[in-house]
């Protein structure tokens, strides 16, 4: 956890919403200078803020609307601060809660040196990180369909589909196999939407590999070098981490990407199951999908998976492989070099 610890003259916390947003200020004493709710518009804040320009630090939490708070601040010369939404327990741990009392929380916490920071993704990016977090969830949708297909014949004891139903040229008449009617327009709809989504994500990845121009090109060769790693995954990757640089360690970038199982210890207990959804969601999705497609393309990593299974069962041992393929992608990023399989193999 990082704390931001740089020292201002004046503080400043914004409890953000859509329409809203309170904001407070504070000066190096704690002093309440400015405790106000306006509407969430930049002229507005610039206006309120101006007086205590230019040594002012203003902070938010990390919610989705903090994209224009960024920019806003870096085109007015404005220290800016992402509070890490699931670190901010002194917000979110408080018996009394309201926009004011968090404004002041957090411009409290500013002040403190107190403020957990998340990472401030730059503006040229994150459109295109957005779209393939985008072609993520169809994604998920389409599989969430698929498997409703498959669920339904085991629900009604029909023999296995002659071909995976996952291509579009082995639909057809998928929906006549069930015998109800009711059924049969329930697997119809499932497969008028596989179509829909088919030809939406194929458009967006012809899109995203066009126009995804601000990732380091080098690099996106690089990670291509790994067996079964295509250009949508691969900027996948890139667009999540956007530079290695800002991990110091390995550790903590397989932190970051979930790839490590927190725990905490409290006189001498441990709970091994806590704060698993700190991290990057969709650098775990990522990495889990690379280790399926190493394994499928290597015969040497299928090989290697299988005695990780023997060993430690099927679950750990795709989960020792992702932390495996996490680490190599963390070293070729860092070290400028391809995949060697000798070395991931060691």
């Amino acid at each position: 956890m990082r704390f931001y610890t740089n020292q201002h003259q004046y503080y400043c916390g914004i409890d953000l919403h859509t329409k809203s947003m309170y904001v407070c200020v504070l000066d190096q004493a704690g002093k309440n200078l400015l405790h106000k709710n306006i509407k969430t518009n930049p002229d507005s804040l610039l206006k309120i803020i101006t007086p205590f320009l230019p040594d002012m630090a203003i902070a938010v939490e990390c919610i989705f609307t903090w994209y224009w708070v960024a920019d806003f601040c870096c085109e007015n010369n404005i220290t800016f601060v992402l509070g890490h939404a699931l670190y901010m327990k002194a917000i979110h741990g408080s018996k009394t809660k309201n926009d004011r009392i968090d404004s002041h929380k957090i411009a409290a916490l500013l002040r403190a040196g107190m403020i957990p920071m998340a990472y401030v993704y730059p503006s040229a990016m994150r459109a295109a990180r957005d779209l393939l977090r985008r072609r993520m969830f169809f994604k998920h949708k389409r599989s969430e369909l698929l498997g409703h297909i498959e669920n339904s014949r085991h629900q009604y004891l029909l023999p296995e589909f002659h071909k995976k139903i996952a291509y579009k040229s082995n639909r057809k008449g998928i929906a006549e196999q069930f015998p109800n009617p009711s059924t049969q327009m329930s697997i119809q709809t499932d497969l008028d939407l596989l179509t829909v989504y088919d030809k939406k994500i194929q458009e967006l990845e012809l899109f995203i590999t066009q126009h995804a121009k601000a990732h380091n090109p080098n690099n996106h060769y690089l990670l291509q070098t790994i067996p079964g790693v295509g250009k949508v995954i691969s900027l996948v990757i890139l667009y999540e981490i956007h530079d290695i640089s800002r991990f110091p360690r390995v550790q903590d970038f397989a932190s970051y990407a979930r790839l490590i199982r927190p725990r905490k210890e409290s006189a001498g207990k441990s709970y091994p199951g806590a704060n698993r959804k700190i991290g990057n969601a969709y650098l775990k999705w990522a990495f889990s999908e690379v280790a399926i497609l190493f394994i499928r393309e290597s015969d040497e990593v299928k090989d290697y998976h299988q005695m990780l299974k023997n060993k430690h069962g099927k679950a750990k041992a795709l989960a020792i492989l992702s932390h495996r393929m996490g680490r190599t992608v963390y070293y070729m990023l860092k070290n400028k070099e391809a995949f060697d399989m000798n070395k991931f193999l060691k």
